[in-house]
């Protein structure tokens, strides 16, 4: 026998379906509760990704830092100075005479806990003359005011003041890595240079570091003849080193600029970032870029 539906019985029919198919309930189920162990592997995890970031990195991303210095890493190659050098959050690092702070920007920012960074600058009050107080009194004060606005970052970061003439960084052996960029010269022409290689070899530990970036001089120049152009022989400054005490331990040329031609009508400042030439030669002297420098790493002998 054939069953005929009515339309009510269809209907019926057709909600019992749709109920079986649908939720039994309509309240919103909770996401279950993270377990404390799930939640202590994830920050263990976190802290352990941030532990394999290199410091390095994050330095150089700093947002403390100056673009117009930070545009100048092509040039300056910090990475891979500061690793010729062996420089690590956790030593003691002096830099010598941070100038406007561009070194200073990165080394004051890497040490970690175990670490401290030490720039060393000019007792006003020992220069010889009154334009030479005024300029070190202006440059230490932008130098300080630039470290105070940034305490989050420099916070640590001490400045100590020397005479050149009988520099005293700190108490000896107390440092891990003496570190001077494009410096050398103006002690050569201040006649303070003895000194100076002297006062590294006595603030470093046995085993620690000088590293040394400066302007080099053409192949087969003496001092006399580049005295005052701000370059200097790479031999006569591996000589200086050597003469306090240091071994001269690697070399490299990774602020090599083989562009460089050395002989500019105002040496080395002719050329950027001093830029002190006539504004026709302008793009002349950008396309050469800046000097070509020798990089050397010196180490004070381990004691015996």
């Amino acid at each position: 026998m054939r069953t005929t539906r009515t339309p009510l019985a269809l209907a019926f029919a057709l909600s019992l379906g749709l109920a079986a198919c649908s939720p039994a309930s309509e309240e919103p189920v909770a996401a279950p509760e993270a377990a404390p162990e799930a939640t202590v592997a994830a920050d263990t995890e976190l802290a352990d990704r941030d532990a394999q970031v290199d410091p390095m990195d994050k330095v150089l991303a700093g947002d403390w830092r100056d673009p117009s210095n930070a545009s100048r890493d092509a040039w300056r190659h910090p990475r891979e100075t500061l690793g010729f050098f062996g420089v690590g959050p956790s030593q003691t690092i002096i830099e010598i005479s941070p100038g406007g702070g561009w070194y200073t920007e990165i080394l004051a920012a890497l040490p970690g806990e175990k670490g401290r960074y030490i720039g060393v600058i000019n007792d006003p009050s020992k220069s010889g003359n009154e334009r030479a107080q005024n300029y070190y009194t202006e440059a230490n004060t932008k130098l300080r005011d630039k470290l105070a606005a940034r305490a989050d970052v420099y916070g640590a970061a001490t400045l100590v003041e020397i005479d050149p003439k009988a520099p005293v960084l700190g108490e000896p052996g107390s440092a891990d890595v003496v570190l001077t960029f494009r410096n050398v010269h103006n002690w050569v022409m201040a006649g303070n240079e003895a000194a100076m290689f002297q006062s590294f070899y006595d603030v470093l530990a046995p085993g620690g570091v000088l590293g040394v970036v400066e302007h080099r001089a053409a192949a087969g120049k003496t001092l006399a003849e580049v005295k005052t152009s701000g370059y200097l022989p790479e031999d006569y400054v591996i000589g200086l080193a050597e003469a306090a005490g240091f071994v001269l331990d690697d070399k490299s040329e990774i602020n090599a600029n083989p562009a460089d031609t050395k002989d500019h009508p105002n040496g080395v400042w002719t050329l950027p970032p001093g830029n002190n030439h006539d504004e026709a030669d302008r793009a002349k002297y950008a396309a050469i870029g800046e000097s070509d420098r020798m990089t050397l790493r010196f180490v004070k002998p381990a004691a015996e």
